[in-house]
């Protein structure tokens, strides 16, 4: 598995990342999918303090505490469930985040970060009392490097302006392209790398397509694609790209054509998933001609219409 930078830092993050949300609480499925991915060559497992009520970080750290110097770990925090544990709130304060740093490394069993994300945040946030936050933990070592995970445009140009982020992770694929815009030319410009999520559409872009399809895409679309174009779209795709790539591959690849790109986090429920999404991580990268028919047939989605 090639691994590429994390914008000017000193992490090299294989090309596909594990999404740990999804790997369940079972400790021995859990423990399944993740010695998959180490046997594919994925090094960067995401995973954040919300999910499972923290369980998912115990999960994570448990399951690579033997490769710990060999792997990089990212989480993230922001939100705070409340005491029934039936809802959260968002926190960015610098009271939360350095407590709750504190907390995801006990779970995590480490006695370090890697990466650790802002999960959200809106133009609202006390967005300088935050980076403070973040600054702190990389002096104190809690930390070694910061992102944020959003993909509100504006509150990207206020990280990227005034702080040290080495990241961005964002929804992107050929069915939401709305990092195009502006995200991802100006993380490009900036030296910050785009770690993506979502390349797959909720499945629509797996070689299933539309039999993945919820009732809630059948009945309302996708983004600002109606069903009738979600079916001409993809048919497309699939007649005018070479049959010898699988949907899964043309997906994969399409996010890591774009020189932003670090990695892109995919979940996956069981260890061939993890094998499927590796082997389309490896493929042969898109040639000119594929990306230019995917963008001709692909809309070039805006995010004014979906904020």
């Amino acid at each position: 598995m090639k691994k590429r930078r994390l914008g000017n830092s000193d992490l090299y993050v294989s090309e596909l990342g594990l999404g740990c949300m999804s790997i369940g609480t079972n400790p021995y499925k859990a423990q399944e999918i993740i010695e998959a991915a180490l046997e594919e060559g994925i090094n960067y497992f995401d995973t954040a303090d919300l999910y499972d009520f923290g369980e998912n970080e115990k999960l994570v750290g448990q399951s690579l505490k033997n490769v710990r110097e060999q792997v990089i770990i990212a989480t993230k925090a922001g939100n705070r469930w409340n005491k029934n544990k039936d809802g959260w709130s968002w926190d960015p304060s610098k009271r939360h985040i350095k407590e709750a740093v504190k907390d995801s490394l006990k779970r995590l069993a480490t006695d370090y970060i890697d990466l650790y994300q802002l999960h959200g945040g809106t133009i609202e946030d006390p967005i300088d009392e935050t980076i403070e936050a973040f600054e702190e933990l990389k002096e104190e070592g809690y930390i070694l490097q910061y992102g944020i995970s959003s993909i509100r445009p504006n509150v990207i140009r206020e990280f990227t302006s005034k702080s040290s982020i080495v990241s961005v992770m964002m929804q992107y694929s050929i069915l939401d392209r709305r990092p195009e815009e502006e995200a991802l030319p100006l993380l490009n410009q900036k030296g910050i790398s785009a770690v993506t999520r979502g390349p797959l559409a909720k499945g629509l872009l797996s070689d299933k397509m539309l039999d993945k399809a919820s009732e809630s895409v059948k009945e309302k679309g996708y983004l600002d694609y109606s069903y009738a174009e979600l079916e001409k779209t993809l048919t497309s795709l699939r007649e005018k790209i070479s049959d010898q790539r699988t949907m899964n591959e043309i997906a994969f690849q399409y996010n890591l054509a774009d020189p932003a790109v670090a990695s892109i986090t995919a979940g996956a429920s069981r260890a061939e998933q993890v094998k499927a999404n590796a082997e389309a991580a490896r493929a042969i990268p898109l040639n000119e001609d594929e990306l230019a028919i995917i963008k001709s047939i692909a809309k070039l989605n805006k995010y004014e219409q979906h904020r």
